[in-house]
């Protein structure tokens, strides 16, 4: 209800204290403020974007929020998902969330879709808010979430991070471009790592998504100098903000309905070829290698394959890092032949995707190994518990 009746919707007097630092802003005033309580948000995600956006969104008073998400708070989400508390782990997100949006504001409705946000479901879910918000960390939910977007003509407040940058912008709104004409076409699986895989700075998605949440007010209150048509880029570590014009392309596809976006992003055909690739490869257990280690043999060398900065964090005894991207350009397969020289090789990463990857490589030099199953999460899980996991 971007356009509500303002002179149906009434503040308590308690509203009117709460809300009071917004209200004397001539930008937003007590008609705003009113706008704000008319208005329904839908939130995907209440991971590191969806935190701080929602905290912030329940605060300023909208009067009903809609959160999707169906994960549970792990301890590694705390680092940066600060709508979470340590006592929330293991327990779904969204519970999680709307109790803490009602301590910050009981006046919030907040409506709970604890579910994965698909073709099947996403417009029935979308079409009862005025304003999408787009906090997820994939390219099919991205552009599931764009397309139902479109077909419903809804505001969509985007955000995404990596590592220490960030953007975001704001889509499908007065006309301007959507997720489409930034990215036509979704990367290769696996090309842009998650931030599991490569980090993430934990205050990184607090900046972009209290920036999404600023968008969103803005939309709500009718404001004209929205990110609508600007991409707005943001590096942390040189605390440095860019900003990139953006059009609608006018030779882009209609959208018109909704696709299958795991099929579209080419994840069930990385799946295939991951899963054809580990099959090649032979797996030993984690048991298995550690009683392998136990029985004082030395006709063997572990190869871990991850990054030097993971290989600082755990390892397991008696490895020896040779990090998967020198494996890929070639330059460590002398240095791999080298320590095997007649011996067994095994490898392994954090789970063991990665090393499968260099033992396809390495196959193809000559070199056969075996996968570490479950690589050094298995380890610290079922093994040795002292190993840290990350």
């Amino acid at each position: 209800m971007l356009n509500p009746n303002l002179d149906e919707i009434e503040l308590s007097k308690e509203e009117y204290q709460r809300y009071s630092r917004h209200i004397i802003l001539p930008e937003v005033g007590l008609d705003g403020q009113k706008r704000l309580k008319a208005a329904s948000v839908l939130c995907i995600g209440t991971g590191g974007l969806g935190s701080p956006l929602l905290l912030y969104l329940a605060a300023a008073g909208i009067g009903r929020i809609g959160i999707v998400d169906f994960d549970v708070v792990d301890s590694s989400n705390l680092q940066r998902q600060i709508i979470h508390g340590t006592s929330w782990v293991d327990k779904p997100k969204i519970h999680s969330a709307k109790n803490r949006i009602l301590e910050i504001n009981p006046y919030c409705q907040v409506d709970l879709y604890e579910t994965r946000l698909s073709s099947e479901n996403a417009l029935d879910i979308l079409k009862p808010y005025d304003v999408v918000v787009d906090g997820t960390d994939n390219f099919p939910t991205r552009y599931l979430t764009n397309d139902a977007c479109v077909l419903l003509n809804k505001p969509n407040v985007y955000g995404s991070i990596f590592r220490f940058e960030g953007q975001a912008t704001v889509f499908n709104y007065q006309e301007g471009p959507n997720y489409r004409d930034l990215y036509p076409e979704p990367p290769p699986p696996g090309m842009v790592p998650s931030c599991a895989e490569g980090g993430v700075l934990g205050v990184l998605p607090g900046i972009i998504g209290t920036i999404q949440a600023t968008e969103t007010i803005k939309i709500v209150l009718g404001a004209e100098n929205t990110l609508s048509g600007r991409l707005l880029l943001f590096n942390a570590w040189e605390m440095k903000f860019r900003e990139l014009k953006l059009r609608p392309n006018p030779e882009r596809p209609v959208i018109e309905k909704l696709i299958d976006y795991e099929q579209f992003c080419g994840i069930p055909q990385a799946k295939a070829i991951e899963a054809k690739e580990q099959m090649e490869v032979a797996e030993m257990t984690v048991q298995e290698l550690k009683q392998l280690m136990d029985s004082g043999t030395t006709d063997f060398v572990l190869v871990d394959v991850r990054n030097p900065n993971e290989y600082e964090i755990a390892k397991i005894p008696g490895s020896v890092l040779v990090p998967l991207p020198d494996i890929e350009n070639g330059s460590a397969i002398e240095k791999v032949k080298e320590l095997v020289n007649g011996h067994r090789l095994i490898a392994h990463c954090k789970m063991g995707g990665r090393s499968a990857k260099a033992l396809g490589i390495l196959k193809q030099a000559g070199i056969e190994g075996t996968n570490l199953k479950g690589g050094i999460t298995a380890w610290s899980q079922e093994v040795d518990s002292s190993v840290p996991q990350y």
